[in-house]
């Protein structure tokens, strides 16, 4: 049996590489990874994390206004945009150092370096100029915002990676795309103070999304203030000599505004890794071709994460690399479970969402049981604010099965984590209804909704 300078290699510093590295060093394996940026990935450096505290941020207007009907005085406020970024950094650089320290703990070699396939047990480490072998071989380069070189003066704008390291806050924005990147940043961009408009192509913003979520969320942030302009995408950007920006869009208006956030996808991250020589198989969008237990056509080389396009969480690429690591190393053969992942969009409001969606489960199911209530939460009900909660639950009739969990409002993110053990766990409305409530919540509606609001059979609303 040829002997290898390490049992695995990972190609990529983020959530799912570092998991699969750290695990496989911790059972005493001889493991390297390579980053040529900063460990931690998307989901740390320029992600979820200090996406989510820009969202904490944004969210202090509508605390200051609410407090008023509390009883509470608040004085004369000012936003300074420097001290958050730089808030930021020195959180995320405390981030980064766990990642690396719990790598080497475990007993990782940490390289800072990008990092090439030269066959199936070869790798070049570009910063050292060497080549190291190994046994197994996992790519988790994860991806990129998508760039669009075919619009004229895309030059001009930025993606979510530039918008955590703007020098000075824009006092207006255009953001192009409906997916939950750039509903987030609407929202964050919104609470700060700048002029919003959103542009999507679509019919509706967040497509794959449950309807009433989706049509929620659209009319609660048009209440707020922010623009969202449907059936249009931009054709050309110019900038002027002041440098603000001027979009023209497809429905033949023009935007002029400071700045121009493209959030319009992902793209996986293949580029020169060298895949083509060693061969391993890509699809039509860059990403790897993996089986289901996350090996690509080359039998000792592996890929998990976003750099695979399945699906691109962070969640999924730390569970797809635990079950690698039980393929590999473990003897037990793992295939990641794609089936009802919980996801929140931190859009304000929030939704919290695990499961079918109604119209996913019609096309699916011969009769549903569709259970509804919109109200307004109890914390508004001092402050004055007219936002409203929706809460859903999708359910086969035959079976009983709640199929899905749809949450709009305060903290829907938290009630999605625990609606997916109960959706993932294939509870029934009857468990449901058998739950006691806990009082006075928000979340009690989701066990005290006794009689469905309507069903759908055969697709039709009855």
């Amino acid at each position: 049996m040829p002997d290898f300078d390490y049992d695995l290699f990972v190609i990529g510093g983020g959530s799912g590489g570092v998991r699969a590295g750290r695990l496989a060093a911790a059972m005493g394996k001889r493991v390297a990874i390579a980053e040529e940026y900063r460990f931690g990935g998307t989901c740390v450096i320029r992600g979820c994390v200090p996406k989510k505290l820009f969202v904490y941020a944004s969210q202090f207007p509508e605390h200051f206004e609410d407090a008023a009907g509390y009883g509470w005085s608040v004085g004369e406020t000012r936003f300074d945009w420097p001290t958050l970024v730089a808030n930021k950094d020195r959180e995320i650089a405390r981030l980064e150092g766990l990642y690396r320290r719990g790598l080497e703990n475990a007993g990782a070699t940490v390289l800072q370096s990008r990092a090439v396939l030269e066959g199936p047990h070869t790798v070049r480490i570009l910063a050292q100029d060497r080549t190291v072998t190994a046994r197994h071989i996992l790519i988790a380069t994860g991806g990129r915002p998508s760039p669009h070189p075919a619009l004229p003066g895309f030059e001009h704008t930025i993606t979510s990676n530039e918008a955590f390291h703007l020098e000075t806050l824009p006092r207006s924005i255009a953001i192009a795309g409906g997916g939950y990147i750039a509903v987030e940043f609407a929202n964050i961009f919104h609470g700060l103070g700048v002029e919003t408009t959103l542009v999507y192509r679509g019919k509706e913003i967040l497509g794959r999304f449950d309807m009433d979520m989706r049509r929620g969320l659209h009319a609660a942030m048009e209440a707020k203030g922010i623009r969202i302009v449907t059936h249009a995408i931009a054709h050309g950007v110019d900038k002027r000599e002041d440098g603000r920006l001027d979009i023209a869009l497809s429905n033949g208006e023009t935007l002029s505004v400071g700045a121009f956030m493209l959030a319009i996808g992902r793209t996986p991250n293949t580029e020169g890794l060298g895949l083509e020589a060693a061969g391993v198989e890509t699809g039509p969008a860059g990403e790897i071709v993996v089986d289901d237990f996350s090996r690509t056509s080359v039998e000792t080389v592996y890929a998990v994460g976003d750099v695979t396009n399945r699906v691109q969480l962070t969640p999924v690429a730390i569970h797809e690399a635990m079950c690698f690591v039980d393929t590999v190393f473990r003897g037990k053969p793992t295939k990641p479970d794609f089936d009802a992942i919980a996801t929140a969009v931190f859009s304000q409001p929030e939704i919290g969402t695990v499961g079918l969606s109604e119209d996913e489960a019609a096309r699916r199911f011969e009769e549903l049981e569709i259970f509804r209530a919109e109200f307004r939460p109890m914390r508004h009900t001092l402050s004055g604010r007219q936002e409203r909660m929706v809460m859903k639950l999708v359910v086969d009739a035959a079976s009983r099965r709640v199929l899905g969990a749809h949450v709009l409002g305060p903290d829907a993110g938290e009630m999605a984590q625990l609606l997916g053990i109960a959706v993932k766990a294939r509870l029934t409305k009857d468990d449901f209804d058998a739950t006691m409530a806990v009082h006075p919540s928000a979340a009690e509606e989701l066990v005290t909704m006794y009689q469905p609001t309507y069903r759908v059979r055969n697709g039709e609303r009855v």
